[in-house]
């Protein structure tokens, strides 16, 4: 060890010196404070023998000072004293003292007490590198936090808001958030709005976040069904995710006159839409897996189309919303979620994720919090339609016997035809809907017979799309046709659907306007320039303007 000795007998000094080399320690003398604290910042001991009775500066004086220049790690000193009162014992000590060697000098207990306090030297050493290397890799991680964060923040946050449509709220567990929240407008005027949430929290969860944003914006940007959307998302995060990692999410598109939704539901918790009043009108139940889960040939595309009303509202959250867990073990759950949006109190969201931290009471917040609410108004988004056409007229024609029928699903080929056109792109999402709409109207209803209310109920529905699948697979007869044009004049797509099967009468139509084969014909009329059905109700005619917003 490195020893200073400060005393000012130099019979003491040299007596001291002569113990300590002896046991193999470094030695710097010091015959008062002020020549102490000049060695010491020269010679930076590891322990300092200290005497108390000195010119100039005594040791009661120099002990806090030589304390100070070693204020990151422990620095022994020992008193050198022939005193022995009580008093000056105390003061010892107050002053930044650690121990006493009495004069005349024991050598034995001199050697036990300098290794005791080089053991203790020694640990805060180790100690204090400790922390300068964790407070070099907090500093590194934080550095690496921010860039992250930068990074974050041009990709998400810069992103498309429309308050007077949609409320949001995001209460990340951690810095970064596994819940992903966006929007954008549709070509045609209306909004896409994206709900996700990814296996975990924090960093590792957010990752996710940064090509699911890519994507969503471009293909919004094209106009893209939510379906679409949806099968681009889970084919890119198969591909990037690691195998436990997947993204539950809802994507759903608002019409621009705010009277029609579509929905890809996959594996977030029931949506609901709610009336102005703030009364349940529909549970919007998950219908398909996460995102990043399933191959591409097993990856269902199915979206569901509602009709709204006027002021109208979607609530969307995440699982951490009602599996947020008390003290007691209990699930904040649906039920006090419903009952806190449907209430007449009810005015934003940011009041139930206070509930929910209420609920929750003092403890951390186990999972990220995410809610919003669409409101189902008309949009004054411009929209982003083209203004060149293409000026030849243009008919195609197809007829899908039973074998098509059971072999392919035409609808996405018909659309990518009718969008390759110029000008018909930015339609893309309407013209799904529309053509997916009547197509399968004509197969489900016209062709195999199946009877819309048995979707009544959710038993129903599984036992629907049951009873579809096997009627199809048995299918031995039957055809529908599609005939598509497009007239440049106004400019205008239009097709007809018409299937072998029995149809209706018109006097059936008369009687109940949204009896469509058993569908509601209130989302094509929503869209559409206008509708038709023949006498026998097994041809459906639509007519979509181009220039439609």
């Amino acid at each position: 060890m490195k020893i200073l000795v400060v005393d000012d007998q130099e019979l003491n000094r040299n007596l001291l010196r002569f113990m300590l080399e002896q046991e193999q320690h470094h030695v710097a003398l010091a015959s008062d404070g002020e020549e102490a604290l000049t060695v010491f910042d020269e010679f930076s001991p590891d322990l300092v023998l200290l005497d108390v009775v000195m010119p100039k500066m005594d040791g009661f004086e120099v002990a806090p000072l030589l304390k100070a220049k070693s204020a990151d790690v422990y620095l022994p000193i020992i008193f050198i004293t022939a005193l022995d009162d009580k008093s000056s014992l105390e003061k010892c000590l107050q002053v930044g003292g650690d121990d006493f060697l009495n004069k005349p000098f024991d050598k034995v207990i001199l050697s036990a007490k300098i290794k005791a306090h080089a053991r203790t030297r020694e640990f805060s050493i180790k100690t204090y590198k400790q922390n300068q290397e964790l407070a070099y890799y907090q500093l590194h991680t934080e550095r690496e936090h921010e860039l992250v964060e930068h990074i974050f923040e041009n990709a998400l946050e810069k992103r498309f808001l429309l308050p007077e449509l949609v409320e949001f709220n995001l209460s990340p567990a951690s810095m970064f958030n596994g819940d992903l929240f966006l929007m954008a407008p549709s070509c045609t005027g209306g909004i896409y709005v994206l709900m996700g949430d990814f296996t975990g929290h924090g960093l590792a969860a957010a990752m996710g976040a940064l090509p699911a944003s890519k994507i969503f914006y471009s293909m919004t940007q094209k106009g893209l069904p939510v379906g679409d959307i949806a099968a681009e998302l889970n084919s890119t995060l198969s591909e990037l995710l690691p195998g436990n990692m997947f993204c539950a999410a809802t994507i759903l598109e608002l019409n621009s006159s705010g009277r029609s939704f579509s929905a890809w539901l996959g594996g977030l918790p029931d949506s609901f839409l709610l009336s102005k009043e703030g009364k349940v009108k529909q549970k919007l139940t998950s219908r398909h897996m996460a995102l990043g889960i399933l191959e591409d040939y097993e990856f269902e595309r199915d979206t569901i189309y509602v009709e709204t009303e006027l002021d109208d509202k979607i609530i969307l959250y995440t699982d951490g919303v009602i599996e947020a867990e008390n003290t007691k073990g209990e699930f904040f759950g649906e039920e006090r979620l419903l009952r806190k949006v449907t209430a007449s109190s009810f005015t934003e969201l940011g009041s139930i994720v206070d509930s929910v931290k209420r609920f929750t009471g003092k403890q951390d917040q186990q999972d990220d919090l995410s809610l919003a609410l669409v409101k189902c108004r008309p949009s004054n988004i411009e929209p982003q339609l083209s203004d060149e056409y293409m000026t030849t007229p243009l008919n195609m024609a197809m007829t899908l016997d039973a074998e098509r029928l059971k072999q392919t699903d035409p609808v996405v080929d018909v659309v990518e035809m009718i969008c390759a056109m110029k000008g018909c792109s930015e339609h893309r999402s309407n013209l799904f809907l529309l053509i997916s709409e009547t197509f399968n109207n004509a197969l489900e209803h016209g062709v195999l017979g199946l009877e819309s209310c048995l979707k009544d109920s959710d038993e129903g529905f599984c036992e629907y799309y049951e009873l579809r699948a096997e009627r199809l697979a048995e299918l031995s007869a039957g055809a529908i046709n599609i005939d598509v044009s497009y007239l440049p004049e106004d400019p205008k797509i239009s097709f007809t659907i018409t299937d072998s099967g029995d149809g209706f009468t018109r006097k059936n139509i008369a009687n109940d306007d949204n009896n469509f084969h058993g569908r509601g014909l209130g989302l094509i009329k929503e869209i559409a320039e206008s509708v038709s059905q023949n006498e026998s109700g097994n041809s459906i005619t639509v007519t979509y303007s181009l220039l439609h917003n």
